[in-house]
């Protein structure tokens, strides 16, 4: 005799044949459509994540993981204000710039910036030739150029020799016998030479700021 056992359907089982009918719900059940279903949406699911996280990541840097952490976006509206938008980055180059004159001068309008020259000390050559600026109704930013200029011609030595020119001198004179206008002495006294120097500037370049800007553009004045 044969064993027979009674198995209830579940409740999705019973609920199928209802709306469906019994034959079609069987056949529904046998041709497994629910795991099929199932793992349509889980595939399309994992599908779509990986879409978004491309197109985050690719399309918008700002917003996903490869962001950098120099960059940064902030918008905000809850106040009714425009949006704002705050930019940041690590190639960025900063210089100050303290205690200098900006000048444009000469011809051609070069613009020089040159760094403020300290005060002389009272007895130096430095100092003399400051009375000497002065005296020609120049201002504070022309003592800056002078000095910035003799610095780089002869660091305001008076016995500084250009060997392969001939420039002699704190003013660098070329050649150096120009400046016995102004004195014998020129070979060992500075401030002979600062003295031939000064006119010499004034008579060419009507200041030391159209002196030192064609020395920035010609490398010689």
């Amino acid at each position: 005799m044969g064993r027979y056992e009674l198995v209830r359907p579940t409740l999705r089982q019973r609920i199928s044949r209802r709306i469906l009918g019994k034959n079609l719900a069987t056949n529904l059940h046998n041709l497994q459509l629910a795991k099929k279903l199932k793992r349509l949406v889980v595939t399309t699911i994992a599908i779509s994540f990986v879409a978004s996280y491309a197109m985050v990541t690719v399309i918008d840097p700002y917003g996903g993981a490869l962001n950098s952490a120099y960059a940064y976006n902030s918008t905000y509206s809850n106040t009714g204000e425009e949006d704002q938008i705050y930019g940041f980055t690590a190639q960025q180059k900063i210089s100050f710039q303290r205690g200098g004159w900006a000048i444009v001068t000469g011809d051609e309008a070069a613009a020089i910036y040159v760094a403020n020259a300290e005060t002389p000390e009272n007895g130096s050559i430095k100092a003399f030739a400051y009375e000497l600026v002065l005296s020609n109704n120049w201002g504070r930013d022309q003592y800056s150029c002078l000095v910035a200029l003799w610095e780089r011609e002869s660091n305001w030595r008076w016995n500084a020799l250009n060997k392969s020119s001939g420039a002699y001198g704190i003013p660098q004179s070329l050649p150096g016998r120009k400046m016995a206008e102004m004195g014998a002495d020129w070979v060992t006294n500075p401030e002979t030479q600062v003295r031939w120097g000064v006119n010499y500037i004034k008579n060419r370049y009507g200041a030391p700021c159209g002196a030192m800007a064609h020395s920035n553009k010609f490398n010689w004045y």
